[in-house]
């Protein structure tokens, strides 16, 4: 059995998509850090399609989190308007 170094991870450019999720999430305290990758992933989703309002995304990640739910979504709009993302 053979060990192999990972494959090297290109990070995506500062203004994909991408980044823009999943940074809009990076300073929301979650109970286990899948939790901020899963909303992070429905940011996205919402981001290339925006069929459903942001709160509906934010309730359907069910993201278990010590802050309330009025408070993650201050957080990420400020963090998209910060962002060029229009709401």
């Amino acid at each position: 059995m053979t060990t192999k170094a990972p494959s090297v991870v290109k990070p995506a450019p500062t203004e994909s998509l991408e980044r823009i999720a999943y940074g809009s999430v990076a300073g929301i305290p979650v109970d286990e850090p899948h939790d901020r990758d899963r909303l992070g992933y429905h940011l996205f989703l919402w981001l290339t399609h925006r069929r459903d309002p942001l709160e509906m995304v934010v309730r359907a990640a069910c993201p278990r989190m010590p802050i309330s739910e009025k408070e993650a979504l201050e957080r990420i709009r400020q963090y998209l308007t910060a962002h060029g993302v229009q709401l």
